[in-house]
């Protein structure tokens, strides 16, 4: 009974084979060629350097981002500024040869010489308020820098979280390719035996090709994402780089009002706006004092000519300004002046409800993701993993068609991307915000990363049961 068994089976695979042959030779084969494209496309390339973790892409961007090397150097020209800003005029010297007869120009004895000494003086307090205007100068770059930092580093943030996910989309990948590979095993026997028919291995077929279609897409998006990062830490776009890490969402966002509060106090734009504001009130005073008088000293030594009563002699001059007889101008400074404060207040003012949108925005954009990755993680995950097992074991069992395991594991696969699609937009929200504040959120209570491994999923053997 048993060899009869063999023998009918033997006869159906021959006749299927001759089936097979029956067609034309692109035909003959459907999965052949796709399989073998798949095998040639999924391979990944090891990285040739160590994988970089979030701290260590910050501190080497903090350290190499073009953008922040500058902003350091225009720190360090306006701090040159302040010691300058305060300093006196060049003193002045000053030679004066009088009474020199023209009939004897070489006569030097008949001349009085003069050597004078000039030295021009500001009026009390003008000194000071050019320090601190120069001060507020130096402060306002300082916030530009930290501003840039702060952007770098949101941009390194989403960046890295990108590139992680993508790492993770081609594990899914390959997990999923490894699936695919059994279930299309699976239709080719069935087909051969004739419990299938043709349609189920064109249906692999077309699910073969549409990984490949995923892996293209997924290796450029991954170039992408590294060629941005590399740019940011200042290397040469087309350097290797891997990441490693995790999505660490926190498990609560802290609430609008506290965000407020935060940023009044560390948001770099605001910093920036306020120190124009002290800027304009120091130019304000300034220009106030162009009514207090400038003072320049004057001493010299003169030799009088030959046959004078006194041969060496000296002589001192003061010079005071008289600003009140220029009111028009000065008054026009001050105007001048005061109208720039009122500027800069009005500047702060739409900084500061600029920044309170941005957070606004920006705290409900990462509520909504993490609404997303818990009902991604909770719930849509955990349901298509099991819907995939059950469609498996009846595919197996002969109780359902090669379309609904199809089905099943697309819907499997989008569960999956879309799961890391939402933790990476998560991070990403969640670095906007945190460059919206000025200042990293506290992470207490973490949620690591729950993706999924290759032992989760169900494995499709290629035997057909008797």
């Amino acid at each position: 009974m048993k060899a009869l068994r063999l023998s009918i089976c033997l006869l159906i695979a021959f006749s299927g084979a001759r089936g097979f042959a029956s067609e034309p030779a692109a035909e003959a084969d459907p999965l052949s060629a796709v399989t073998g494209l798949l095998a040639q496309e999924h391979r990944h390339s090891r990285p040739s350097t160590p994988p970089m973790s979030l701290v260590e892409l910050e501190a080497a961007a903090l350290a190499n981002n073009p953008k922040i090397r500058v902003a350091t150097r225009r720190v360090a020209i306006a701090g040159t500024r302040v010691r300058s800003a305060g300093s006196l005029s060049d003193p002045e010297f000053m030679y004066r040869g009088w009474g020199t007869p023209f009939a004897k120009p070489w006569d030097l004895n008949q001349t009085q010489h003069m050597f004078m000494f000039n030295q021009s003086l500001p009026g009390p307090g003008k000194r000071a308020l050019r320090t601190q205007l120069a001060s507020e100068g130096v402060e306002q770059v300082k916030a530009e820098l930290e501003a840039r930092k702060r952007d770098v580093t949101a941009q390194v943030r989403k960046t890295f979280y990108d590139l992680l996910r993508n790492q993770d989309e081609l594990l899914l990948h390959d997990e999923q390719a490894a699936l695919a590979r059994q279930s299309s095993e699976s239709a080719r026997i069935k087909y051969v035996v004739g419990r299938v028919p043709q349609q189920d291995v064109l249906k692999a077929q077309i699910a073969l090709t549409k990984l490949v279609e995923h892996l293209v897409m997924l290796e450029q998006d991954g170039g992408l994402a590294r060629a941005r990062l590399n740019t940011l830490l200042g290397r040469d776009p087309g350097s290797p780089l891997e990441v490693q890490g995790q999505y660490s969402p926190p498990q609560k966002l802290p609430a609008l009002l506290d965000l407020k509060k935060s940023a009044l106090e560390n948001r770099a734009e605001l910093a920036v706006a306020s120190s124009g504001v002290e800027q304009g009130e120091a130019r304000t005073k300034l220009a106030q004092k162009a009514y207090t008088p400038d003072y320049n000293l004057s001493a010299g030594y003169m030799l009088m000519p030959d046959g004078a009563r006194y041969r060496n002699t000296y002589m001192a001059e003061l010079a005071v300004t008289l600003p009140w007889l220029n009111r028009g101008r000065h008054d026009a400074e001050i105007a001048e002046a005061q109208a720039n404060l009122s500027a800069d207040r009005a500047e702060y003012d739409n900084q500061r409800a600029l920044v309170f949108e941005e957070i606004q925005e920006a705290l409900i954009r990462a509520q909504s993701a993490k609404r997303l990755v818990d009902l991604y993680r909770q719930t849509l995950r955990p349901q298509a993993q099991a819907t995939l097992k059950s469609t498996v074991a009846a595919y197996q069992a002969d109780l359902t068609d090669f379309l609904n395991l199809l089905d099943s594991q697309n819907t499997t696969l989008e569960a999956e991307l879309d799961y890391y699609r939402a933790a990476s937009e998560l991070e990403s929200r969640i670095a906007d915000l945190e460059r919206a504040v000025g200042v990293p959120l506290t992470r207490d209570g973490n949620e690591s990363n729950t993706g999924g491994s290759q032992s989760s999923l169900p494995q499709i053997t290629p035997e057909v049961r008797q």
